[in-house]
């Protein structure tokens, strides 16, 4: 790998950069909120070699929106649910413009 391949990591959303601590320090949370969430399955870190975990900047984001629904009272299962049901509806709803879209070019009649 060549600097300029390691330069680009950095505008990757997808790259595990983060390690549990820092994760935690940057979303001002605990590990073990990190470690719930990913229970619930809202969010799947990469693992290194050595088996810790490590976080991307799309997953600190999906982290973030979790903390913000469980400080508004809302229990960790629940707002990971939440946030899944979210991501679901706004991907059907995705689908269906592009449905939508695609019917509306087809030609009538045969």
């Amino acid at each position: 790998m060549t600097a300029d391949d390691s330069f680009g990591r950095l505008d990757d959303d997808d790259y595990p950069a983060f390690t549990m601590g820092r994760a935690a320090e940057l979303l001002g949370t605990t590990p073990g909120f990190l470690r719930a969430i990913g229970e619930a399955r809202l969010i799947t870190p990469l693992r290194s070699e050595g088996g810790h975990r490590r976080y991307s900047r799309y997953q600190l984001r999906i982290a973030a929106r979790a903390r913000e629904l469980v400080d508004q009272g809302t229990p960790v299962e629940a707002a990971c649910r939440i946030i899944i049901l979210e991501d679901q509806l706004e991907e059907a709803q995705r689908l269906n413009e592009a449905y939508r879209q695609a019917a509306s070019q087809e030609p009538t009649g045969k």
